[in-house]
């Protein structure tokens, strides 16, 4: 190109260039510059190979230097004379130290825990948990180790560990090996939760307020809520046992978050995950529940031992807080029909009456209506938006409206004897914070946070992107991972870090669910997003994690995708 452009411009007479025809020692000057010019160029750009293949002449010195930095492929383009779609970006995403330590990394490797760790929880564990106040069930929060007690080994299945049995048979069957441990199975043997059949255990679906099992159960629960619509796609389950409730509502197209805490039933969450059915260890004490703000359309307590009428009625404030506008509460068991069941439950007349107009009071002050209470159940429904209730709270002080809060906040942050304001509105019939679409519709829709603007830098555009392309790429995951493409080999899985809740949005249809993680650094606000699609997650920071490896349960997948 260079030799073209200098011809045009000299425009040598035929003659002149005769009378200048280079010697065969000019020749010669002129390809040793070449050849020296390009060895240099090779040095300069990642030096020669000096590997097995070089030396054994089977592969070029270009070859070296093409895979001495390893990075994704760019995507191929043509010359064209039309401007740019953006501008270019010359910062480097790729560094030696990034590099260096992506290989110490790689050859790192860890010792096995002890036995005794195969149940392991760093931030619940019993014995450090008996350092903290017993007042209010603090000690049964959070309390993650200090660096010096941080365990550095792979945490072991324990022993006799089979992979569990595929979905849905999981839901009522689970291998006693999994979670050794029969004291369930005999101190609830009455309500029928669980039992030991051999080498397994045995759900049958009872629990202690729904002895004809849990699909009885939430069949008299759509008696009195549209339950079989698609209005209702998300729930809470406090207090959750082995969490039959939220197993017996996936059939009925509803995701139920379930939690309990780690206590005498150490092993009541990992039921629940045997069985296939999404859960957490978790509890109502002094912190706010890890949901931002108007995240379920339904909350549930079954004899949870909640103490709602309790500290200014902070338990109920914090359900209020996470329910959407429009979402019921729903309580069964102590004080609901205490009329009836006041001498099973060894209290007495005045004792449950007391409690049950305490929470009627509570309730009432959330501005929450009371739908009906029907044999032992009992429904609430929180307002759509809040114009009545402020009014009301004019002259009503108790408990005040908060200020200076962000209602998503839900990472260590305490709880608070104050009301969540819902987003304002203009009229009486707006849903505050914006409508939802029913399910299936609403998990491709664009959620109202980001139709209205809430979420900062955030477009709608951005939102049916993401989501297209995790189509794509889960697409990807299938046909090279095979396992992923089998139905039924995984049942649930993790997303680290998962901003809009695409991965597991593009997973909806297989037979099985996704934890949707959100790392509390950066302060990110997309959990609420995943929620309105009618998806379920946590807040979650993983600094904890990052100097611990686990060694995961079971049927093993781990996708590593780089995104900038």
């Amino acid at each position: 190109m260079a030799v073209g452009a200098t011809a045009t411009k000299l425009h040598l007479s035929s003659a002149a260039a005769a009378a200048r025809r280079p010697s065969l020692l000019h020749l010669a000057a002129v390809a040793v510059l070449c050849s020296v010019s390009y060895l240099l160029g090779i040095w300069h750009h990642g030096g020669f190979s000096a590997g097995p293949a070089a030396a054994g002449g089977g592969v070029s010195s270009s070859v070296s230097i093409a895979t001495a930095v390893s990075c994704a492929t760019p995507a191929l383009t043509t010359a064209s004379s039309s401007p740019p779609a953006g501008p270019l970006d010359f910062a480097a995403h790729h560094t030696a130290e990034g590099t260096e330590a992506e290989a110490a990394l790689r050859h790192r490797s860890y010792e096995a825990c002890p036995a005794k760790y195969s149940e392991y929880t760093p931030c619940e564990d019993v014995e450090r948990s008996l350092r903290f106040p017993r007042d209010r069930l603090v000690y049964r929060e959070r309390h993650c180790p200090a660096d010096g007690e941080r365990l550095r080994c792979l945490v072991p299945a324990p022993k006799g560990y089979r992979n569990p049995f595929p979905w849905p048979a999981s839901r009522d069957v689970a291998w006693f090996a999994n979670v050794p441990h029969k004291e369930l199975s005999v101190e609830k043997a009455v309500q029928n939760w669980i039992r030991v059949d051999g080498d397994r255990f045995r759900f049958p679906g009872g629990g202690t307020m729904f002895p004809r099992g849990a699909g009885a159960y939430i069949d008299d629960i759509g008696k009195l809520i549209p339950l079989h619509d698609g209005s209702i796609r998300t729930a809470l389950d406090t207090g959750c046992g082995v969490a039959s409730w939220g197993a017996y509502l996936l059939s009925r197209n509803i995701l139920a978050m379930s939690f309990a805490p780690r206590d005498s039933h150490e092993a009541q969450v990992q039921f629940a995950l045997e069985r296939g059915v999404p859960a957490m260890i978790g509890v109502l004490a002094s912190n706010r529940l890890t949901y931002p703000a108007r995240s379920f359309d339904m909350a549930h307590c079954s004899r949870c031992l909640i103490p709602w009428q309790l500290y200014d009625g902070l338990y109920l404030i914090e359900v209020d807080r996470i329910l959407r506008p429009g979402g019921y509460w729903i309580l069964s068991g102590p004080p609901i029909n205490w009329k009836k069941h006041w001498k099973g439950w060894d209290r007495t007349k005045e004792d449950l009456d007391a409690e049950q107009k305490a929470i009627e009071s509570v309730a009432k002050s959330l501005c929450w209506k009371k739908i009906k209470e029907e044999g032992d159940i009992a429904i609430w429904q929180k307002p759509t938006n809040h114009i009545h209730c402020k009014a009301i709270h004019k002259v009503i002080k108790s408990p005040p409206f908060c200020s200076n809060q962000n209602p998503d906040a839900a990472w260590y942050d305490k709880m608070e004897a104050c009301i969540t304001p819902l987003p304002e509105v203009s009229d009486l019939k707006e849903v505050a914070g914006g409508a939802l679409k029913k399910w299936p519709e609403r998990l491709t829709a664009v959620p109202p946070r980001i139709a209205s603007g809430s979420i900062e830098g955030v477009t709608e555009e951005m939102f049916v992107e993401d989501t297209e392309l995790w189509k794509k790429r889960v697409g990807h995951y299938k046909s090279v991972i095979a396992q992923l493409g089998q139905k039924g080999r995984y049942r649930n899985l993790l997303d680290m870090n998962a901003k809009f809740g695409g991965f597991a949005a593009a997973l909806v249809n297989d037979p099985l669910w996704v934890m949707n993680m959100v790392p509390t650094v950066g302060n990110s606000t997309t959990l609420g997003v995943i929620y309105e699609r009618g998806l379920i997650g946590s807040y979650q920071d993983w600094y904890i994690f990052v100097l611990q490896t686990w060694l995961f349960r079971g049927r093993r997948l781990y996708i590593r995708q780089y995104m900038s």
